[in-house]
């Protein structure tokens, strides 16, 4: 199939076009500046918010699939105001995407989604499945984000003509998404609360990659998958063991109160969320299975 990509650059966009590129498929990748190259795809200069110059790059191409995997995010968010940016590429970029599908005669669409949208609170100890509420206000600060993702899955199910798809990856690791984490571990800028850190079920990029494939060839129509591992972790435990596979010290412990005032929307990531996500249906409807089943397996990865 031919695939139009949005966010072809970004942490997931890399491995996503390798892994498209290894299952036979060609790649088209949306870059916002001339001369950026995709290794293996073909570039297509154009700005998603940008509705009328979306329209015009896309014109005369033709593609299979549009897949939505576009952030604004550099480095982990710390504040609530730094997914302002995504949210609006969640909510205007996607509309705007799903216009450029039309346009190139693509039947299906998968969006990116995250597993916080379940809801930033303590879920408890059961497993989260695809039936749960997903996107309810809460009157917190984070709605207007947990809105984002509702957004883009409710563009996307209720898109005429289109077979739509949302993944719901765990947070983000391995590959370039760890490249920050040791970097601020080995500056002593990545603390962990002293009364412990919340869970947070995981996906290492490449297993993200070949799930977002998977999903693409196999996925049903208007069908949300949890695109997580088998084995949900505390962020201490995540840190601590990026630490130790680097050689650089342990993550700093310091009082809740100090970091939320530093980084409140983190802290509300952290400690206030736990989450544990089931990957059964993505395991039975797409024949996928992450290569690292648990956060150990994905973390050692890294000294290759």
């Amino acid at each position: 199939m031919r695939v139009l990509i949005a966010g072809a650059t970004g942490a997931i966009g890399r491995p996503l076009v390798a892994a498209l590129r290894t299952a036979g498929h060609e790649v088209l990748a949306i870059t916002r500046k001339v001369g950026v190259s995709v290794p293996d795809a073909r570039s297509v200069v154009a700005d998603v918010l940008d509705r009328q110059g979306l329209l015009r790059a896309v014109k005369g191409i033709a593609a299979d699939v549009v897949i939505h995997e576009l952030t604004a995010l550099r480095k982990p968010p710390m504040r609530f105001r730094d997914m302002e940016p995504t949210n609006t590429l969640r909510i205007t970029g996607t509309k705007h995407l799903l216009e450029a599908a039309r346009a190139v005669g693509a039947r299906r669409f998968l969006t990116q989604s995250m597993v916080p949208g379940y809801g930033y609170v303590d879920h408890g100890s059961r497993p989260l499945t695809e039936q749960d509420p997903f996107g309810e206000p809460r009157g917190s600060k984070v709605d207007p984000t947990v809105a984002a993702m509702l957004s883009t899955e409710q563009q996307v199910f209720s898109a005429e003509g289109i077979e739509g798809i949302v993944l719901r990856y765990g947070a983000f690791y391995g590959l370039s998404g760890s490249e920050g984490v040791i970097e601020m571990l080995r500056a002593g800028k990545l603390p962990i609360p002293s009364g412990g850190s919340g869970t947070m079920s995981w996906i290492h990029l490449a297993d993200a990659a070949t799930a977002t494939v998977a999903a693409m060839e196999k996925g049903a129509p208007e069908q949300a998958y949890n695109i997580v591992d088998d084995e949900p972790a505390t962020w201490g435990e995540m840190f601590a063991e990026h630490a130790r596979v680097a050689g650089a010290r342990p993550p700093r412990r310091l009082p809740g109160w100090v970091i939320r005032l530093a980084a409140p929307y983190f802290a509300t990531l952290m400690i206030d969320t736990s989450l544990r996500v089931s990957n059964v249906k993505a395991k039975a409807e797409l024949g996928w299975t992450p290569a690292y089943a648990t956060y150990r397996e994905g973390v050692a990865s890294l000294r290759a």
